[in-house]
């Protein structure tokens, strides 16, 4: 895979995985609840996500060539970046008014 591709990849997988907790009333879009989720358990999700993304991101890194040592400022950047794509799943789920 070309290095632009891959970034590509994983910037359009952050996009999708961070809107995933508030867009489905299912935990991990598997199990079913049988009460609505809550905010805590949509942000425990949102923290699975932030580190299945990392992962792909490290795989692909991994096969274009040498893994780049990141210190602690690189995971709190991305994690920021994370909620930030986030917010229009939070706006849709707990702003935008639904009718029912």
């Amino acid at each position: 895979m070309a290095p632009t591709a891959a970034v590509w990849l994983v910037i359009l997988a952050a996009v999708v995985a961070a809107n995933l907790p508030f867009l489905t009333q299912r935990l991990v879009l598997f199990i079913r609840l049988a009460a609505p989720k809550s905010l805590g358990l949509r942000l425990l999700e949102l923290v699975l996500y932030y580190f299945l993304v990392g992962g792909l991101g490290l795989l692909l890194e991994r096969n274009l060539g040498r893994i780049a040592p990141q210190g602690w400022e690189f995971y709190a950047i991305t994690a920021a970046l994370f909620v930030t794509l986030a917010f229009p799943g939070f706006v849709w789920r707990y702003l935008v008014k639904h009718r029912h």
